[in-house]
């Protein structure tokens, strides 16, 4: 019997990853929620290198950095359907985006929500033009892994919870800019898989105010 254990903290859309690829591919596993001001020995003994969350333990080993651990989930479990593309090249252009998302949403939207003025402003546009360039690469796909849900769908959807505190912080709204995305949005939210890990918005909005009143005091 596989021992399957994730360490991850409350709102984390790096950390619902790992979560909704366990329950793509039917896997038992134990949730232990990281207090991240106070972090455990464990998470320490697990994740030396980065001390961040989330991590796969299995079976006592563990698996850092959500990509990765998506990745592994879907070549230890293959029992189920791929979240990866069969073909070569198709694989590579679903890391790609998965490394654009990693490297794009979330410092942008870091430089948004904690800058005034013109820089807010400058990570406002960038923010919108950064999703703007997913929806046009999904184009008329009903996910990202065409007709199936897969790694790249994995990636971004647990932003979707994110975005009515993107929207509230920016002034703008993600429907009108990004329709096609947030039709996608809808339609993974559909998934059993999905829709019972992500957390209602207002509750992530609500917990942002909150993060930000403690770093100005």
């Amino acid at each position: 019997m596989d021992e399957v254990v994730v360490l991850d903290t409350w709102g984390s859309m790096f950390g619902m990853r790992a979560w909704i690829a366990l329950e793509e591919k039917g896997v038992k596993y134990e949730r232990k929620e990281e207090d991240l001001s106070k972090k455990s020995p464990l998470l320490l003994q697990m994740n030396p290198i980065h001390k961040k969350i989330p991590v796969l333990i299995h079976n006592g080993k563990p698996i850092s950095e959500s990509a990765i651990i998506v990745q592994y989930i879907d070549e230890v479990w293959n029992h189920n359907p791929p979240f990866m593309p069969s073909h070569p090249y198709e694989r590579a252009q679903a890391r790609f985006w998965v490394d654009y998302i990693d490297a794009k949403i979330y410092p942008t939207w870091n430089k948004m929500w904690l800058s005034e003025g013109e820089e807010h402003e400058a990570g406002k546009k960038e923010l919108i033009s950064i999703f703007k360039q997913l929806e046009e690469t999904m184009g008329d796909k009903p996910f990202y892994g065409n007709e199936k849900f897969g790694f790249v769908d994995i990636a971004l959807i647990p932003f979707y919870s994110w975005f009515y505190t993107f929207e509230t912080y920016g002034n703008f709204e993600m429907e009108a800019e990004c329709p096609k995305l947030v039709a996608w949005a809808k339609r993974c939210m559909q998934r059993e898989t999905v829709s019972t890990i992500l957390p209602n918005e207002k509750e992530v909005y609500n917990a942002v105010v909150e993060m930000k009143k403690n770093i100005e005091t």
